[in-house]
Order: structure tokens, then sequence, then C-alpha cells
């Protein structure tokens, strides 16, 4: 043979090794961009999902500190505005008042100890 195709035949053995480790290495890392791609599409779904719980939320905010509804929780809340008259109901003649506490004119027994154990083992 001659010599020129003894170098031809090495120069194709070390480029075929090479060639093989970048089809290996080419192998590893489409299998890394697989797992990146996985990842990619779960931080994708939690960022929308955090988006919409965003926009949610300012719309509550925009709907909370609105003029007629800030008015609305006011009202509801016995606030009364300028030139409003505040009319509080009086209960019927000799009613009771809803602040007075009813008190029954019935005379209090004094429970021995005795008797709150045998209630509690008995259940009198």
């Amino acid at each position: 043979m001659k010599p020129w195709q003894n170098y031809i035949k090495q120069i194709a053995i070390i480029m075929g090794l090479v060639l093989l480790g970048f089809l290996m290495n080419y192998n590893t890392r489409l299998d890394k961009l697989n797992q990146l791609n996985d990842k990619a599409l779960v931080v994708r779904a939690e960022a929308t999902a955090v988006f919409e719980t965003h926009v949610s939320l300012q719309t509550q905010i925009a709907e909370a500190t609105s003029d007629p509804m800030t008015e609305k929780e006011a009202r509801n809340n016995g606030e009364i505005q300028e030139g409003d008259y505040r009319i509080v109901p009086l209960p019927a003649a000799g009613a009771p008042l809803p602040d007075d506490p009813v008190l029954d004119n019935l005379p209090l027994k004094r429970i021995e100890k005795w008797e709150i154990w045998v209630a509690l083992f008995f259940g009198e």
C-alpha cells in the first residue's frame, strides 16, 4: 500500500471515533432538552395561574375601592352621609329594651360537689 492510503485509513478511523463521540453527546443533549421542555411547560402553567390570580385580585381591589361599594359598606355599618337624618326605632311602651338583661326571680339553688360528681358519672 501507498503511505498516503495508510494515512487516509487512520484519518477515517479517527474521524469516525470523533463522530461517534459527537453522536453520544448529541443524544445526551437531546435528553436534557426534553427534560427542560417539560419543566418549561410546568413553569408556564404556574405563571399563567399566578397571572390569573393577580388579575382577579386587581379586579377585587378595584371593586372594593370603588365609590358605590365604599358607600354601600359604609351604610351597612351604620354610617351616614352629610345631610342624612339618623332614624332610631324605639320599642313600644312597656317593652323591655334589647340591652336590658332579663332577670328571672327564681331562687338559685346551690349545687353540692357530690351532686356534680353524680351527674358526671351517672348522667342525671
